[in-house]
């Protein structure tokens, strides 16, 4: 039983659920822990470690005197360093004897409480970067020349004589790994010609078209995820008209313009109808920007897996690296254009839409799932970069202020900014909420 088996046996909605506290708890860890390590290692004392919050659940004060727990209310969590005077160390100062003050968040030297405020983001971008790097290496790099190694599930049209340890060398005359697309080159027929090498000796089989009309994966909160489509569908009629490669797909959701398109889908050998309307997406491109498309949801791939060697560890950390930084760009690029109206205010998720993301994710597989939780990780050492008071990014501006001016903000205006700071924030949430149950649902 893999990963989303275990995880679909509780039930669609306890799924879905169990998913985001999973994902949220993960995350959450990782941050926090940033702050407690690096604190601990710039001799600020941590009086509490919590996952989660409200009544305690579980925990155990280690030789240090941190107290490690569990809190019922899985939603976060918080680091209370000594001296803070509440749960999420905000706010003012609890009473420190005299000989303790170093070892306080407020009487620790700048540097010390500036890195440890810091640490909570970066530890956010360090689990992206390990995530991206280990499904990299996992995935690997594909074999020269490029062998066959196992095949999708497909409907009986779909012909396939390949085998394990077929070397590609060409489909319908055309070779593998040439730099023309040859995806684009392809008639569209279900069934193929392939030339390969088999045990060493040349031959002609038949396979399936190299891009079948089939579901590789699926995008969260799109039409596909509300209509009910799962991985490995295959696609086999849109509005009654047969059809066998993925582009053909493609090139029917862009000519319906928004309109209703009836789906005839083969799954695990019965067939079924399915009917949806695609909608309106923002893409982030590579380049920067958004190109507005309309979409149902769905990606495809080629028919087969591939026989792949082992990436190296400094390829995979450069390419994580690559991932990381487009994930960055790309978030603060759509936020700036969701508030100068350039892209539809849809593409901010509240913690419904979060919730949601996470079970389809997770119903993918674990690589999906784990792919899913380095995107949230970096987003969620982005948000708390913004400088705003409460978060990490409002501290850190708060410690620049008292670099350059050599004294801390007075007590009134830090709590004012801070008012303000979780006025916006609520807000913020607010909206976010709405967009999942209301405007965006």
């Amino acid at each position: 039983m893999d990963f989303a088996q275990i995880l679909s046996s509780f039930g669609g909605g306890a799924f879905t659920i169990i998913a985001f506290v999973v994902a949220l708890s993960v995350i959450v860890a990782i941050h926090e822990y940033g702050h407690y390590i690096v604190g601990r290692w710039c001799g600020i004392h941590a009086e509490v470690f919590s996952l989660g919050f409200g009544p305690v659940l579980y925990a155990r004060t280690d030789k240090r005197g941190t107290v490690w727990q569990v809190a019922a209310l899985p939603f976060g969590g918080y680091v209370r360093f000594l001296g803070d005077a509440n749960a999420a160390g905000v706010g003012e100062t609890g009473e420190v004897s005299e000989a303790d003050q170093r070892r306080s968040m407020a009487g620790a030297p700048l540097w010390a409480r500036a890195l440890t405020v810091l640490a909570g983001p970066v530890f956010n971008f360090i689990l992206a970067i390990a995530i991206f790097a280990g499904v990299a290496m996992n995935d690997g790099r594909s074999t020269d020349p490029l062998t066959y190694e196992s095949g999708r599930d497909l409907p009986a049209q779909y012909i396939s004589e390949l085998k394990a340890g077929d070397q590609l060398l060409q489909v319908e005359g055309l070779p593998f790994g040439s730099d023309d697309p040859l995806i684009d080159k392809l008639p569209y027929n279900a069934t193929l010609t392939y030339d390969i090498v088999r045990d060493g000796t040349a031959m002609a089989v038949k396979g399936p078209y190299l891009m079948p009309a089939a579901v590789s994966g699926i995008n969260p909160r799109s039409a596909a995820d509300d209509a009910g489509l799962k991985k490995n569908d295959v696609i086999t009629a849109i509005d009654g008209t047969p059809v066998v490669a993925f582009a053909q797909l493609i090139e029917a959701v862009q000519a319906a313009d928004g309109a209703e398109l009836t789906l005839d889908i083969w799954r695990g050998g019965e067939t079924q109808q399915v009917t949806l309307a695609p909608r309106r997406v923002d893409i982030p491109l590579q380049e920067g920007g958004f190109e507005t498309r309309y979409l149902i949801g769905v990606t495809g791939s080629v028919f087969f897996e591939e026989s792949t060697t082992r990436l190296g560890l400094g390829e995979s950390l450069s390419g994580a690296v690559k991932q990381l930084n487009f994930i960055l760009k790309s978030s603060v690029s759509g936020l700036w254009n969701v508030i100068t109206g350039q892209i539809s205010s849809c593409n901010l998720s509240g913690p419904f839409g979060i919730a949601q993301t996470s079970g389809t994710m997770a119903a993918q597989g674990a690589t999906s799932f784990v792919w899913f939780l380095g995107m949230l990780s970096a987003a969620v050492g982005l948000l708390n970069l913004f400088p705003v008071p409460v978060l990490d990014g409002g501290h850190l501006v708060f410690h620049a202020y008292e670099a350059v001016v050599g004294r801390k903000p007075s007590d009134r205006a830090f709590n004012v900014l801070m008012l303000m700071g979780l006025s916006l924030i609520g807000a913020m949430m607010v909206f976010a909420l709405l967009n999942d149950l209301v405007f965006c649902p």
